[in-house]
């Protein structure tokens, strides 16, 4: 038994691994359906399989690994219907935070709000990881400034669990127009942000979402179609 006031060694390494693990299967580094070797992971991470097999575990509790009979485990699928579930609450939850962002927010938070705006470029394979990383951290100041930590919280894992359906629209065809609507609307939301005009800021936010790169995700997904219309992230 572990003496009191001992570090709990498997809880922090199975935190480690938790946390790599579901990093590479977010950012794509570990491809939706692909199996995983437990093994060369406990290897790689200098650990004992015990901790991986722990993580693997709170990550199947997320429905981001699957584990069949024989205990191998897999990256889940990317499918319409999770696609759709995480667009649908995004759609009713980032407005709304973003609405009281315009009446909540603080000198700091716009501070944070323009030095994550000035490093914002347009969503195109051209800037690829670089353009949606940025993307993701300005819209996180945004709803950060709404002062809810459920809705901090909330939106934040389904920013998270959204990625891998964002580097599926940036992936499929862009289309003849360039993807720069997006690009002045994260400006015009700020403004209205700052200006306090949170009824505009909310509808603007929820025209964002409705084209976003999840919602190209969703219409090829369900459609089975290589060409999506333009989008924003």
């Amino acid at each position: 038994m572990t003496a009191p006031g001992t570090p709990n060694v498997f809880s922090s390494k199975a935190d480690v691994a938790y946390a790599e693990l579901r990093r590479l299967i977010l950012n794509g580094g570990l491809p939706a359906g692909s199996r995983l070797a437990q093994y060369e992971l406990a290897e790689q991470w200098r650990m004992s399989i015990t901790p991986v097999r722990e993580a693997i575990r709170r990550l199947s509790g997320e429905g981001l690994i699957e584990i069949d009979n024989h205990k191998d485990a897999r990256v889940s699928a990317i499918g319409a219907d999770e696609a759709r579930q995480l667009f649908e609450v995004r759609l009713a939850l980032e407005p709304a935070a973003v609405a009281l962002a315009a009446e909540r927010r603080t000198d700091d938070d716009i501070a944070v709000m323009k030095s994550a705006l000035s490093q914002l470029v347009p969503v195109t394979r051209e800037w690829g990881e670089e353009g949606l990383c940025a993307h993701s951290a300005f819209h996180r100041t945004l709803y950060v400034a709404s002062h809810n930590d459920v809705m901090i919280k909330t939106l934040d894992d389904l920013w998270a669990k959204s990625d891998r359906y964002r580097r599926l629209g940036l992936m499929l065809p862009a289309g003849d127009e360039p993807r720069i609507i997006d690009f002045n609307q994260h400006h015009q939301m700020l403004e209205l942000v700052i200006d306090r005009n949170a009824a505009e800021a909310q509808a603007l936010a929820r025209l964002h979402i409705e084209n976003s790169l999840t919602a190209s995700a969703i219409d090829a997904l369900e459609d089975d179609l290589p060409a999506p219309r333009s989008a924003s992230a």
